[in-house]
C-alpha cells in the first residue's frame, strides 16, 4: 500500500542516514561516499506524492567526504560543488562561498576571485534582498583578495623602487586594488558582528595612505560599539595601533583594561603589567599586582619566566618597602587553598629546576615569600641552587628567611 511504502522508505532513509554518520565518526570516508551514493538515489527513486526537496545534508555530507576522501580530486569537488548551487537558491551564496574557500586552500587565487565575481552578479527574484548580508560577504572576500593583490604590488614597489616608469605603473595597479579593496571591506565591517580579518586588512590600507584619523575611527568602533559582539581582539588591534601611533601611556592603559576584564589570561597582560607597575599612581600599581596574579592562574602561564618575573618583582619591591602587604594578602586569600598544589609542588620544583633554572629562581622567590620557608617548592630550588654554588640562590635563601615574619602576616 502507499501508506507502507511511505513508512519503508521513511525506515531505510533514516537507517542509510545512520550508517553515514556512523563512517564519517570512524572517518571511513570510501564507505560514507557509497551510502551517500545509495542516498541520493533513493531520494531520486522516491515515487510518493509527497514532495522531497533538496537536503543540505547532501551538501555538507558531500563537501566533508570530498574533503577527506583518498581519492578525491579538484575536479570531482569542482563538480560536485557546481551541482549544489543548483539545487536550490536560498544556499546558492553559501555553496559559493565553500567553493571559494576550497579554491583558496588548494592555492587557486584566481579560481576563487572568479568564482567571487559571479557570486556577486548573482540575481534571483526577492533572494537578492533576502540574501543582502550574504552578498555583502561574497564582496568582502573579493576585497579581501584585491587586498592581497594590492600587498604584492606593495612589496614589488618597496624592493624595486629605483626603475622610475615601472614604479608609476606599479603605484597606478597598487591604487587600483586599493579602490576595490576598501569599498568592499568598508562595506561589510558596518554590520554587527566579528570581522577580524576585514578591519586589520582595511586599517593596513588606511595606514599607508595615511589615513589615521579614519583608521582610528574604524578600530574605536569596532571595539566599543555595543551592537558589536564582545571581541577580545578588537581591543588588540585598537591597542596595536595606538602604539604604532606613539599614544600616551594612559591612552594604551585605557585599552588593555578593557581586554583585561574579557581576557586576563590574554598574552598582552605582561606588557600591561609592566605599565602599570611603573605608574606612579598607586591605585595601577596595586591593579598591576591583580593583572599578574589574575593571569597566572591559567595553566598556560604556568612555566612563563617573564610572569614569574614580574610578579616577583613587585613582591619582592612590596616586602623590602614593607608597604602594601594588605595588596598581596587579597590576593592570597583567594589562592592560598589551590595554588601551592598548581604551582609550588615539589614535582613542580624538580621538573622547573631541570628545564628553566630562571623560571624556578622566580618562582622559589614568590613561594618563599606567599608560603614561607618551609615551602616544598622553595626548600628544593633553593637547597638545589645552594648546593650548585650559584650566587643569587644563596642570595635568595637568605632574602626569604630574614623577610620571614612577611609570610605570616600574609597568611593572616
Amino acid at each position: 500500500s502507499s501508506n507502507e511504502y511511505k513508512l519503508n522508505f521513511k525506515k531505510s532513509k533514516e537507517a542509510c542516514l545512520s550508517y553515514i554518520q556512523d563512517a564519517l565518526l570512524q572517518k571511513q570516508w570510501k564507505r560514507a561516499a557509497e551510502f551517500l551514493t545509495c542516498y541520493v538515489e533513493s531520494l531520486e527513486k522516491d515515487y510518493s506524492r509527497e514532495h522531497i526537496g533538496p537536503s543540505e545534508m547532501i551538501w555538507r555530507i558531500g563537501t566533508e567526504i570530498l574533503w577527506h576522501h583518498s581519492q578525491s580530486r579538484m575536479k570531482e569537488f569542482n563538480c560536485f560543488m557546481e551541482q549544489m548551487k543548483t539545487l536550490g537558491v536560498k544556499r546558492y551564496l553559501k555553496v559559493c562561498l565553500e567553493h571559494v574557500f576550497h579554491l583558496l586552500c588548494n592555492g587557486q587565487i584566481d579560481e576563487a576571485y572568479q568564482n567571487l565575481s559571479l557570486a556577486e552578479s548573482w540575481r534571483f527574484g526577492e533572494q537578492t534582498a533576502i540574501q543582502d548580508k550574504e552578498i555583502k560577504l561574497i564582496q568582502a572576500y573579493r576585497g579581501l583578495l584585491d587586498y592581497c593583490s594590492w600587498s604584492k604590488q606593495k612589496k614589488i614597489l618597496l624592493e624595486h623602487g629605483e626603475d622610475g616608469f615601472a614604479d608609476l605603473a606599479v603605484e597606478q595597479e597598487m591604487h587600483s586594488y586599493f579602490r576595490k579593496a576598501a569599498v568592499n571591506l568598508k562595506e561589510i565591517i558596518k554590520i554587527p558582528g566579528v570581522w577580524d580579518v576585514f578591519v586589520k586588512c582595511y586599517v593596513d590600507l588606511l595606514e599607508f595612505y595615511g589615513e589615521h584619523n579614519e583608521a582610528r575611527q574604524v578600530l574605536n568602533e569596532y571595539a566599543y560599539n555595543s551592537k558589536f559582539p564582545a571581541n577580545p581582539n578588537a581591543h588588540v588591534y585598537l591597542y596595536q595601533f595606538l602604539k604604532r601611533q606613539g599614544e600616551s601611556k594612559k591612552s594604551l592603559i585605557s585599552a588593555l583594561k578593557i581586554l583585561h576584564d574579557i581576557v586576563p589570561s590574554h598574552e598582552l597582560m605582561i606588557d600591561f603589567n609592566t605599565m602599570l607597575q611603573k605608574s606612579k599612581k598607586r591605585k595601577k600599581r596595586q591593579l598591576g599586582l591583580e593583572v599578574i596574579f589574575a593571569a597566572l592562574d591559567y595553566a598556560g602561564w604556568k612555566e612563563n619566566a617573564k610572569a614569574w618575573s614580574c610578579l616577583a618583582r613587585q613582591v619582592k619591591q612590596i616586602v623590602i618597602s614593607e608597604k602594601h602587604l594588605d595588596w598581596i594578602k587579597q590576593e592570597w586569600n583567594s589562592r592560598k587553598d589551590w595554588w601551592p598544589d598548581f604551582h609550588f609542588s615539589r614535582y613542580l620544583a624538580k621538573r622547573n629546576w631541570q628545564e628553566n633554572k630562571s623560571l624556578s629562581y622566580e618562582k622559589a622567590l614568590v613561594a618563599g615569600i606567599l608560603l614561607g620557608r618551609d615551602c616544598k617548592y622553595f626548600k628544593y630550588v633553593s637547597h638545589q641552587g645552594c648546593k650548585a654554588q650559584v650566587k643569587r640562590f644563596r642570595m635568595l635563601k637568605k632574602f626569604v628567611t630574614r623577610h620571614n615574619p612577611v609570610y605570616l602576616k600574609i597568611s593572616g
